[in-house]
């Protein structure tokens, strides 16, 4: 670590829980990022300012003004541009020091699985379903953690699939039907620190699964950002799934 890195990340080495070896570590990562809107601003904004040394940031969308309500890591002057070109910027504005890779473009089922074998952790920020069954079935035949987040009007969610450990529960335990069909933000609007607080949560939860600290595996939590009120439910695994049972 360079004298000048030890200053930036002086007030995170300061912790027992990092120290100088676990900011190496995060240092060292490499964390693919599924989606540049409302829930992976947050999560490249701030795993950018925590030193993950390599960002891989997926999204093949464009910046539209009705983003700009949530999606902070956009501005009025990246209208039109590709999500992930405006994302990079605002990234590299933040932390210099940082590798970044952009994949504008809708990635193929290797593409996608060559991405996450070589990442140290998955962050879903998807607003779909198809999207999410994809991503968990990939990552539990890699084994590569999978941090997931979801929002929608005034309510999250947020948990951590992690198959290291064949015991712990996937994505498809939870929501076992393939064919569901999401409701989105445009159709149902969304408040917008609901997808700050559960994209924060997301990154959080990242560094501690690239620390060997994960606080949600296998857990779920749940929030009404209405009352402010979180709910953590304990996820069985199901004997029967499909992507983890087979």
């Amino acid at each position: 670590m360079t004298p000048e890195q030890k200053s930036r990340y002086d007030r995170q080495i300061k912790l027992p829980a990092i120290g100088e070896e676990g900011q190496q570590r995060l240092l060292d990562a490499r964390v693919l990022v599924i989606g540049m809107g409302g829930l992976g601003s947050p999560v490249a904004l701030y795993l950018a300012a925590a030193g993950i040394g390599h960002l891989v940031i997926s999204d093949y969308d464009t910046v539209e003004e009705s983003n700009l309500q949530r999606q902070v890591i956009h501005t009025q002057d990246s209208i039109n541009d590709l999500k992930v070109d405006s994302a990079k910027k605002r990234i590299l504005a933040i932390n210099p020091d940082i590798k970044v890779t952009t994949l504008g473009y809708e990635l193929d089922h290797e593409e996608l699985a060559s991405e996450v074998a070589l990442a140290d952790a998955v962050v879903d920020c998807t607003d779909n379903f198809p999207s999410r069954f994809q991503l968990n079935k990939i990552t539990v035949k890699l084994k590569t953690p999978l941090i997931s987040g979801a929002a929608i009007r005034q309510d999250g969610q947020i948990a951590t699939f992690d198959s290291r450990d064949a015991a712990n529960p996937c994505y498809q335990c939870l929501y076992s039907d393939n064919n569901l069909e999401g409701v989105t933000c445009a159709m149902e609007g969304v408040v917008a620190p609901v997808v700050g607080i559960i994209g924060t949560m997301q990154a959080q939860e990242t560094i501690n699964v690239l620390l060997d600290r994960s606080a949600l595996t296998g857990k779920l939590m749940l929030l009404d950002a209405q009352s402010l009120e979180w709910q953590r439910i304990q996820l069985p695994k199901n004997p029967n799934c499909p992507i983890c049972n087979h």
